[in-house]
């Protein structure tokens, strides 16, 4: 089991900047695949980026070039640097873990959400 606890989220204006954290504790040894999702009101949640325990890198096309998804030293810390925010990116943040593999299987531990909203 890997309990994921997310932080960082905020409201700030459109060009602002933010980052998530997000902790894991537990069997985190069985986890070589994180990412994270968000989730708009009204819309269905999607998949910003994910990252495996050797560096590789997967992100939206949404997203491209202004986030930056990484991993603390312990590999235990994932964080998500966003830059040039915009209204759209506005949604609950959420972490997940692919526990027990690599990133060719379905996340299956997830963290709680941190709230992100950017005003025009």
């Amino acid at each position: 089991q890997v309990q994921l606890v997310e932080s960082g989220g905020d409201s700030v204006q459109a060009g602002g900047s933010l980052r998530l954290s997000c902790v894991a504790s537990g069997y985190t040894y069985s986890s070589y695949c994180k990412g994270c999702f968000r989730q708009a009101p009204c819309k269905e949640r999607e998949e910003v980026a994910r990252i495996e325990t050797d560096g590789d890198t997967t992100y939206a096309a949404s997203v491209k070039g202004r986030f930056i998804i990484s991993l603390g030293n312990a590999k235990n810390t994932l964080y998500l640097q966003m830059n040039s925010l915009q209204p759209e990116d506005t949604a609950v943040y959420y972490c997940a873990a692919v526990v027990g593999g690599y990133c060719d299987r379905p996340f299956n531990s997830w963290g709680q959400g941190t709230q992100v909203t950017v005003s025009a």
